[in-house]
């Protein structure tokens, strides 16, 4: 789970970042809003928002968010009083906690948001299936035949990332892009890698074609 912490307190983003790595979140620091909104995009899984940040509120930030995404915000703060804490929720936030906090509350917090993120998006079901294998982009979860394929973070996402465009050749540049967050074409060695192991995964069927010196595409059949 990609996790964009915004948190302008250096010792207090350093302590937290290096709990939720041990916990297997993959965590991006944003020390302030403007950085914040950059991070913010379709592979984040969870935002976690201080609200007194240098360059704006956080309330505006949290406001500005949902206009473009529906990702979970957790707003983290010190103002413990009544009013912060409705209008946080009021202008989007699935949950606030209050500073000091122990971390073990704040873990806790984080998988029921998630698991209720979960239930809601697979509500709407939003399927694509290749043979016989089913990809269900909302419960990012995936099916062939008769068993579940178990895929890691990055895998399930560039599995999801040609789903949502199929029969459509991405290219290498995009996928790591958009997968990976950066365009360093070093990375293509791994990518590589990631399509190499979903395959096996998958089984005989090759759900996923190589176009040769473009990248790579979600079979039609």
């Amino acid at each position: 789970m990609r996790v964009v912490l915004v948190e302008d307190d250096n010792h207090v983003a350093g302590a937290l970042a290096a709990v939720l790595t041990r916990q297997g979140y993959d965590t991006v620091r944003a020390e302030d809003g403007a950085a914040a909104l950059r991070a913010v995009d379709a592979g984040t899984d969870m935002v976690l928002l201080d609200l007194g940040l240098p360059d704006m509120d956080g309330i505006d930030l949290c406001r500005r968010i949902r206009r473009v995404s529906d990702v979970p915000v957790i707003m983290v703060t010190a103002r413990s009083q009544v009013n912060a804490r409705v209008k946080g929720l009021e202008v989007g936030a699935d949950d606030y906690l209050v500073k000091p906090y122990d971390v073990r509350e704040l873990l806790a917090r984080m998988g029921a948001v998630d698991r209720r993120g979960r239930s809601r998006v697979s509500a709407g079901g939003e399927l694509v299936r290749v043979g016989d294998v089913v990809i269900d982009l909302a419960a990012r979860r995936v099916e062939a035949g008769s068993r579940t394929v178990v895929l890691t973070k990055k895998e399930f996402d560039v599995v999801a990332l040609l789903a949502r465009h199929p029969g459509v050749v991405l290219p290498r540049e995009r996928i790591l892009r958009e997968v990976w967050q950066t365009s360093w074409r070093g990375l293509g060695r791994s990518l590589e890698v990631h399509v190499a192991s979903i395959r096996r995964k998958l089984g005989p069927d090759d759900v996923i074609e190589t176009v040769r010196g473009v990248g790579y595409r979600l079979a039609s059949r």
